[in-house]
């Protein structure tokens, strides 16, 4: 892993935030649109009409919004919800170099990686609805950019982890559930972002598991994190390196 990080093409990265920003609008609308079709309480027929109204336009606009872009994708992009995967020969490398990548049509593959890795994180451990905010997993990625990163994985992933953490891409979630490593009182940014960068480690250390999928792997990978998270937070808040990097490790010498 090169650790010659130079500073993107600022026309590109301003193009790409601003891409990034107009999905996030989409995004956000239809978090707020998906709460709207509860608030008749479901099947509770003593619910206002007000309330039955609202909740009917809004499941009916969900729908045309969530069949449109599903629509769109199979068009336009089939491959754009693919969930790259960390077992990929490499791919801790092809995450870091991919942090000065810039493209307006094209997610650079740090910001696919841990756009979808949340997602799909959150959805193990908490209700929907949720909303990830693509641009700020973006604004992380240019932070980065702008730092001389460590060859040393442990560092490069503190520093990720660090960055990820600050521009917290994950704004609204549901209820969560009890067996996940997301605590009431804890930070739901920490919790993901960090089942996220361990995955990256252990995947390139262990290699593929026979018979574990991506979504079973990262339910190891917060059980193993799990009794590690307040330690973890406590030293992502004191942008403490050394010591994130000694509990990411910690968590290895375990898998």
């Amino acid at each position: 892993m090169s650790n010659a990080i130079q500073i993107p093409d600022r026309f590109s990265a301003h193009a790409l935030c601003m891409a990034a920003g107009a999905r996030d609008g989409l995004r956000t609308m239809q978090y707020y649109v998906k709460d709207l079709t509860a608030v008749d309480g479901g099947v509770d027929r003593r619910s206002t009409a007000l309330s039955r109204l609202v909740a009917k336009v809004a499941r009916a606009v969900d729908f045309l919004m969530t069949r449109g872009a599903n629509l769109s994708i199979d068009l336009l992009l089939p491959k754009w919800r693919q969930l790259p995967s960390p077992f990929a020969p490499g791919f801790i490398d092809s995450v870091a170099s991919a942090i000065t990548h810039n493209s307006f049509v094209h997610n650079p593959l740090f910001n696919a990686y841990f756009f979808r890795s949340s997602q799909n994180i959150l959805g193990r451990w908490a209700k929907p609805p949720y909303l990830v905010l693509e641009h700020r997993v973006d604004a992380a990625r240019r932070a980065l950019a702008g730092q001389q990163l460590p060859s040393d994985k442990l560092n490069f992933l503190s520093h990720t982890l660090i960055a990820l953490v600050e521009t917290a891409p994950i704004a609204r979630y549901g209820a969560v559930r009890t067996d996940g490593p997301i605590a009431e009182d804890s930070d739901a940014n920490a919790a993901i972002f960090s089942v996220a960068c361990v995955a990256l480690l252990l995947a390139q250390d262990g290699g593929e598991i026979k018979g574990i999928g991506d979504d079973e792997f990262f339910a190891i990978v917060g059980a193993l994190m799990a009794p590690r998270l307040e330690a973890i937070q406590k030293s992502i808040s004191n942008r403490n390196v050394a010591s994130l990097a000694q509990q990411l490790q910690a968590i290895r010498d375990l898998y």
